[in-house]
């Protein structure tokens, strides 16, 4: 693979920035290298997106809200980029595959680029191969992106550690789906944005408001914001402006209080921090001898001859 080339990424050329995101998603060590001497030269580059994740129930529509809502971001001459944490197999489907067909508008316009997440089972080698696309698609001038949850569970948790704002898509079904929902997921919501407030669904769209509403203010959320719920039509292009106003205003106020730089500033330190238990236990696990011993010291602890803390300690003082 040959050397990228910055300018022509910087410049927003798509060849560029493909070639970009494919070295940094290989997995031979000499890539990796490589990868990380690019994002290293890009890094004064990076930062000036807003940085939004979306995850919903399955059936919620994703696809139809992040289509309407890219087209209607490129409507105020912006350039969007939409990207997957999807910690599924590729024999389980769920990807973001089939997404160039699902948003068919979006993906033919040049203000859009549409990257499925890599088909990898570690949910920590997709969350991070996500971020690093993230600085690589800023440094080419995207100025919104968004990273959509494929998965579920933990891909919540992640994409919500790596975006400024994230939002909850649900259905109007009156406050039956939040059984659904896990409530750690609610208290990271920024908005609960009801979709299909359409045709026959637009009263019980009204009334899922409530139930929402009520139910959002029993969480506990930090910070500034009060988290908002919307209704909208993604099928029929309604009240996404105001989603995005919504987004905005946000924006707008985190960055006057300076809690948008310090988020920020937060989730790289988190991130490294992860980055760093990752690399240790790939150390540990990569010597033959801790790797007998582990086994060992896993069967000890199963048949509870030794205590887990025990048996971490004689790993850790072998290492």
């Amino acid at each position: 693979m040959t050397a990228v080339d910055l300018e022509a990424l910087r410049r927003g050329e798509r060849r560029a920035l493909a070639k970009a995101i494919t070295l940094v998603e290989s997995r031979l060590p000499r890539h990796r290298d490589e990868a990380q001497s690019v994002l290293e030269a890009l890094l004064p580059d990076t930062g000036n997106s807003v940085r939004i994740g979306v995850t919903g129930v399955p059936g919620v529509g994703k696809s139809t809200f992040i289509e309407a809502f890219g087209l209607h971001l490129i409507a105020q001459g912006k350039r969007v980029a939409v990207l997957a944490v999807d910690p599924s197999s590729p024999l389980a489907g769920g990807s973001i595959l089939g997404d160039k067909t699902r948003m068919e508008q979006l993906s033919r316009r040049d203000e859009a680029f549409i990257r499925p997440s890599p088909a990898e089972g570690a949910l920590g080698g997709v969350a991070q191969k996500t971020r690093e696309t993230l600085l690589l698609c800023e440094a080419a001038g995207y100025d919104v992106i968004l990273v959509e949850t494929v998965g579920v569970g933990q891909s919540e948790y992640q994409v919500a550690a790596m975006v400024d704002f994230f939002m909850v898509l649900m259905l109007p079904g009156g406050g039956d789906e939040l059984q659904g929902i896990k409530r750690g997921i609610l208290e990271l919501a920024d908005a609960l944005v009801i979709n299909k407030a359409d045709g026959p669904s637009e009263e019980m769209a009204a009334v899922a408001r409530q139930h929402y509403s009520s139910a959002m203010s029993l969480l506990r959320h930090s910070g500034f914001w009060t988290p908002r719920v919307m209704t909208c039509s993604a099928l029929q292009g309604r009240h996404i402006d105001d989603v995005w106003d919504m987004v905005v205003a946000y924006c707008t106020e985190a960055r006057e209080r300076g809690d948008f730089e310090r988020r920020r500033a937060h989730q790289n330190r988190d991130w490294m921090h992860q980055l760093v238990r990752e690399l240790l236990m790939q150390r540990l696990e990569s010597q033959p001898g801790i790797r007998s011993m582990l086994r060992d010291l896993e069967a000890e602890v199963e048949a509870a001859r030794t205590t887990p803390y025990l048996a971490a300690r004689k790993i850790l003082e072998q290492f």
